[in-house]
């Protein structure tokens, strides 16, 4: 068998991972007692793994998430409202499938960010793409987008993404600007794609944190309406965070530390 030729047109046809396996099977002396349809299904089958993983590390990169954060790691013994049932009924991603929102509020330092990216984090496991934004970055990156021109393709972008994150909201009042920005997007995704927001307002302040009460019923109405909602509460645990794992919770406005 003229194995070299093998590999080298294997990696020209970009099948790294069977090109990977027929290496291993090589160096294997074992593998000569396998049938050629069991050797072929080995090479398949760590192909399609391979292609898996460099999907999911796309979905990662283009996530940008603020914390690398898992489900597996959340800590469910130090803050209350956490509920339990449900966090590990979103970690099914169930919820971006029919198109919900998730609503996390909480202090300084409770660990929202850290939930936001393990959720995220799961939805890429699942497939599903997800866009991490902190919402006064987003407002800038819109207010640049409408100066050069390209407001309708950011736009776009948010609204085909299965789930965005607006991490940090209500940090201060909305402009006229803000107001109808956020409205723009939310408008593209109700009832088509997931958002999940974190703040460390109270749902019941948002309103008058938007502003313009028309524009702020708009809002609320595509945002809050039949959300799973998440109310943590408790002390601030630093420099870990109370969710998980040594981890810093740099979403929040002071660097809160996360879960």
């Amino acid at each position: 068998m003229l194995t070299h030729p093998t590999l080298e047109k294997l990696h020209e046809l970009k099948l790294t991972g069977m090109a990977k396996a027929l290496e291993e099977q090589m160096r294997m002396p074992e593998a000569t007692s396998l049938s050629f349809d069991e050797r072929l299904g080995l090479m398949v089958e760590r192909e399609a793994t391979d292609r898996e993983q460099r999907r999911l590390q796309r979905r990662l990169r283009k996530a940008k998430l603020r914390q690398s954060a898992s489900v597996e790691d959340l800590d469910f013994r130090h803050v209350r409202g956490l509920d339990k049932r449900l966090v590990l009924h979103l970690a099914s991603c169930d919820w971006i499938r029919r198109h919900e929102n998730v609503l996390i509020t909480g202090p300084t330092g409770i660990g929202k960010t850290y939930l936001a990216c393990a959720l995220a984090h799961k939805a890429c496991l699942e497939g599903l793409q997800a866009v991490f934004k902190r919402t006064s970055r987003l407002f800038g990156e819109l207010a640049i987008a409408r100066a050069d021109g390209s407001y309708g393709k950011l736009l776009q972008s948010l609204a085909k993404a299965p789930l965005v994150i607006l991490d940090d909201w209500g940090i201060s009042a909305l402009s006229e600007t803000e107001r109808r920005d956020l409205l723009e997007v939310l408008e593209d995704r109700v009832g088509l794609r997931s958002t999940l927001v974190t703040s460390q307002l109270p749902v019941d302040e948002w309103h008058s944190r938007i502003g313009e009460s028309t524009i702020a019923d708009a809002i609320l109405d595509r945002l809050v309406t039949s959300a799973h909602r998440l109310d943590l509460r408790g002390e601030t645990r630093r420099p870990r965070g109370a969710l998980g794992p040594d981890a810093g919770e740099a979403g929040e406005a002071d660097q809160e530390t996360a879960p």
